[in-house]
């Protein structure tokens, strides 16, 4: 922790670059400024996001639309005796830069340097890793009851911070069906801005939008409440039953019912979230109340950059850009390959006009998937459910049960919040339900909670499950439309960005159920190196590399993690020493532990050395830089295979 600032900034001071935010080096020194500097410094946060992010991309109208609220926070509350929650924490860049990381934050997702989300391990203030939405209600309230059960910590503030979309996940629902359970003084914060990465989706969005309440009935109520209880008419046994009754009144009354105090949760709002000065007024007043309390602010996803404001779903996280004109600083090329989402997202409009059963669905990813391909085409046929990945599963297994053929198109990472449904809702029942895995692998600068590392793992111990990975845009298409000619669930995981080549759009072909595809043989070969997925062209790289050292390899693109192409494997098993695997995950469960678990049980005489990701967390970098420091990209494999012949 750093030294806390003792004393006022003057304005000789304050530096030229970034105004009051250069004084800033903890939030004890945004508690010194005075109430009527709290806009200068917003706007100051401001500009230096457009500024810095407009060269090292990040999460940026979401943080944008949170500066006020950020900077409120850390000048009402103690922090970091303290406690913020933030939701996923794409909104919190503000906060990394008021809590000591403004001159780490040019760096920030690159390797070595910070990271993109709020984490323990890089700061105090960080109280809780973020990196998927709805769980900061449940996590701080967890950490309210702790509080309020240790000794000396009973006065300690915690708030959780969540946005509109993330209190419509079922964490968020679970966490807010306990937080009136137990005594706590738990404060949550919805800001509400009216989108998520795409536009928001469900009944409690469009309920939000509606809700309101007086100010005035909630200062009579908090008198009348604390009169009485001062008169020892309201007890801790009768508080819930007043609350009820209170709260019925209330509907009665406004002729609205409110789902927060229905839930016995009291609700302030809504309010303008970008009045810093009411903001901090509102946290005063309801700092120390000893109940849980939701206060609901409205706010503009990219406040403060207008292109951003008219345009917030673009502007997630928009790349480089110029901060004077909004102009995308675009690197790729025209003739440049599709991202690999793009590829699967045209695919699946070309199944669903060949086949009527076809169902796109997605949670809350439509451009992230390009599932948004298929609803621009198929509007009635495309489903966007919202952050309920557990839901998609299971709805689509509802879809699979009446005849249709959902493709359902999910992040690597988000997938695993849906395992206990992917068992349960499909695998048990055998159900025809397409998982296509984007985001499979390393990520890059997302980092730890994005990686998609565990896919293959957690996938191939499951009955009834295909797991399937294309090491090219054309393999993508046709295990696509393989998966409408067969029966049962399967899985298809692809990577992040650029896919390999341009003309992949070829005629449709079924993809035998699995069967690999030999790449390439050499006489005399000792070491056989087996790929799964994109993780072929590194081994054709690594090839050439150990041709020049006069080293032969003979390279397999497996396809198929399960079932695995076991004729193939017995001859590669008889014909070679040594054997290689290189996977984009992890190496435990993964796609080399199933070929190593084979080559044990048939009794194969032959060496196997897997690559991928070893038994620790990744954090951010590039990709490129993120494999060769797990081993796996085409030097790593083409050292492995010199080792082994040493």
């Amino acid at each position: 922790m750093k030294q806390e600032s003792s004393q006022t900034p003057t304005s000789s001071e304050i530096s030229k670059g970034y105004g009051l935010l250069d004084s800033i080096k903890t939030p004890a020194d945004v508690r010194l400024l005075s109430l009527q500097q709290l806009p200068q410094l917003c706007d100051d946060i401001r500009r230096y996001l457009i500024d810095n992010l407009s060269v090292n991309p990040g999460h940026f109208a979401s943080s944008m639309g949170a500066v006020e609220i950020v900077v409120a926070l850390h000048y009402v509350y103690d922090t970091p005796t303290d406690h913020l929650f933030w939701d996923v924490g794409h909104q919190a860049y503000a906060h990394k830069l008021l809590t000591g990381r403004k001159e780490a934050f040019a760096n920030q997702r690159r390797k070595g340097g910070i990271s993109g989300f709020p984490s323990p391990l890089e700061s105090d203030y960080d109280t809780f890793i973020t990196g998927h939405a709805s769980n900061s209600i449940s996590a701080a309230l967890g950490r309210a009851i702790a509080d309020r059960n240790t000794p000396g910590f009973e006065s300690h503030k915690t708030v959780a911070v969540i946005g509109d979309a993330s209190i419509g996940g079922g964490l968020a629902f679970e966490g807010l069906n306990n937080v009136a359970n137990n005594p706590n003084n738990l404060l949550i914060i919805l800001n509400d801005n009216d989108m998520s990465i795409d536009a928001n989706v469900g009944g409690l969005h469009r309920y939000l939008s509606e809700l309101s309440t007086s100010a005035g009935y909630n200062r009579w109520r908090a008198k009348i409440y604390n009169a009485f209880r001062k008169e020892g008419f309201v007890t801790e046994e009768s508080k819930g039953r007043i609350q009820r009754f209170a709260n019925s009144l209330k509907s009665l009354v406004s002729g609205k019912q409110n789902i927060f105090e229905g839930l016995n949760i009291r609700y302030f709002g809504p309010f303008d979230g970008h009045d810093v000065i009411k903001l901090v007024k509102i946290l005063r007043d309801i700092k120390n109340m000893e109940t849980p309390r939701l206060l609901h602010l409205h706010t503009i996803k990219g406040k403060g950059y207008k292109p951003a404001e008219e345009c917030p779903a673009k502007w997630h996280a928009p790349g480089k850009f110029n901060p004077d004109t909004g102009e995308k600083i675009c690197e790729a090329c025209a003739s440049d390959p599709l991202n690999w989402q793009d590829v699967f997202g045209k695919t699946l409009v070309e199944l669903a006009r060949l086949d009527q059963r076809v169902m796109g669905v997605t949670a809350a990813m439509p451009s992230g998937t390009s599932v948004g391909m298929m609803l621009d085409v198929f509007p009635e046929r495309t489903f966007d459910v919202g952050i309920s990945e557990g839901h998609a599963v299971t709805f689509s297994a509802g879809l699979a049960t009446g005849g249709k053929r959902p493709f359902t198109a999910i992040y690597s990472t988000f997938l695993q919040r849906a395992y206990d449904n992917i068992v349960n809702d499909v695998c048990i029942q055998g159900l025809p339900v397409t998982f296509c895995i984007d985001r499979a692998g390393i990520v890059g600068e997302d980092g730890v909670t994005h990686h998609g590392l565990l896919d293959i793992a957690y996938l191939r111990c499951i009955p009834n499950m295909r797991v399937a990975s294309p090491a090219d845009e054309e393999t993508l298409r046709n295990l696509m439309f393989t998966s409408l000619k067969t029966d049962g669930p399967l899985a298809i995981r692809y990577p992040r960005g650029k896919a390999t080549t341009c003309d992949w759009q070829t005629p449709f072909r079924q993809i035998s159920v699995g069967k690999a595809r030999v790449d390439s043989e050499e006489q005399d070969s000792k070491v056989a190196v087996l790929t799964i997925g994109p993780a072929l062209n590194d081994a054709r790289k690594a090839k050439e590399m150990l041709k020049l050292q006069g080293i032969a390899v003979d390279v397999y693109d497996m396809i198929w993690v399960k079932p695995l192409d076991e004729e193939l494997l017995a001859r590669i098993a008889k014909s070679h020493k040594h054997i290689v695997t290189v996977e984009d995950g992890v190496v435990n469960g993964g796609f080399g532990s199933a070929v190593t678990e084979w080559c044990r049980d048939n009794n194969c005489d032959v060496s196997i050395h897997c690559l991928g990701v070893d038994d620790r967390w990744v954090t951010h970098g590039t990709v490129a830089e993120l494999k060769k420091e797990c081993g796996y990209d085409a030097e790593g494999i083409a050292s492995a295979v010199i080792k082994l012949l040493s």
